[in-house]
């Protein structure tokens, strides 16, 4: 089976949290009106009821990578309902507002942190404000003893709330490791997506998406910005990375075996569950692969060895992406598990 890359570049303001107002429309008002026919002085109550406000909808849309649309506009509000009128007639319904959401966007509720929303499939559809009721007109209010009523009722006011909107990518497979791993080559080098590669930390400041085809098969690699120790406590980039790890279903775990800050590699390993542990513990039983870089050293090589005993139980292998040495057992190792 061949190997071949295919490419999904996420642009280079890549935005993935962002604040925004939402507000919906309110009700209109219900209206008093009477029949006013020639040959019936006195008709009935006939005020039509008032419309009811538009509703602020989300919806996944897979044709968005980030959340740059709202860095500029923060405020958003559907029409209000119209207000009712004489001979029975209502007002019109306002229009819902729909605002389109990249796939893996989380919405909560700003004041309480509350999660009331994931958007995590094409064209789903989250009420996220409510439009307000219209008022009932005075037809509504007729009774024997009253038969002319002069009361109507107001339209409720539409649900408003300051929403966070936080994306999460929805990858296959999570590359992780500290920086310098060699994350970004590995990337390069089994899909068409081209991370910015520099021989210093925090080459990758925001993930980078590409896509692996082995065979009739492919899926999503995610470059993610590298780890350090105190990650899951905000340092380096902190949360800004550990948060797209939770969505991805299988983790390339990938450790240079001759950086000198981190000369042991099963203490490097350990360091990097650690961290993760600490932010979500259910991300230790995610599946996952040991992949020991540069392998076409012969130090590496070494060192792999010599450490090797200490992973038992886990899928490992030695790669380089300068030689494609193992490359393509990866991506056959990576497409079974998944």
């Amino acid at each position: 089976m061949g190997v071949s890359g295919g490419e999904r570049y996420l642009p280079m303001k890549f935005i993935d949290e962002a604040r925004i107002f939402v507000k919906a429309g309110d009700g209109g008002n219900g209206c008093v009106s009477f029949r006013r026919e020639k040959f019936i002085p006195r008709g009935g109550p006939n005020g039509g009821d008032g419309g009811k406000g538009g509703d602020v909808i989300f919806l996944g849309d897979p044709n968005l990578t980030t959340l740059l649309d709202f860095k500029y506009k923060k405020h958003f509000r559907a029409p209000h309902g119209d207000h009712g009128q004489g001979s029975d007639c209502y007002g019109r319904a306002g229009e819902d507002l729909v605002i389109r959401l990249p796939l893996g966007t989380v919405v909560y509720e700003d004041e309480t942190n509350r999660i009331v929303a994931e958007i995590e499939t094409k064209g789903q559809e989250e009420v996220i404000a409510s439009g307000g009721r219209g008022g009932r007109g005075n037809m509504h209010f007729a009774s024997s003893t009253n038969q002319a009523p002069r009361r109507a009722e107001k339209g409720t006011p539409g649900e408003e709330r300051w929403v966070r909107l936080e994306l999460k990518l929805l990858a296959d497979v999570g590359l992780i490791g500290f920086p310098n791993a060699g994350k970004s080559t590995l990337l390069s080098a089994i899909s068409q997506a081209r991370p910015k590669i520099a021989d210093y930390p925090f080459t990758t400041k925001a993930p980078v998406l590409g896509v692996t085809r082995y065979g009739e098969k492919s899926f999503t690699v995610a470059d993610l910005p590298g780890l350090i120790e105190g990650a899951s406590h905000g340092a380096g980039l902190g949360f800004k990375f550990l948060k797209h790890i939770e969505k991805t279903r299988l983790l390339l775990h990938l450790i240079d075996a001759n950086d000198p800050s981190h000369p042991e590699p099963f203490h490097s390993y350990e360091l990097i569950r650690q961290e993760l542990a600490t932010y979500n513990p259910e991300l230790l039983d995610r599946p996952e692969i040991v992949v020991f870089t540069k392998g076409d050293l012969p130090e590496v090589q070494k060192k792999v060895k010599e450490s090797k005993p200490l992973f038992k139980g886990k899928i490992t292998l030695l790669i380089s992406a300068a030689t494609g040495l193992g490359i393509e057992s990866l991506i056959q190792k990576t497409a079974k598990i998944l």
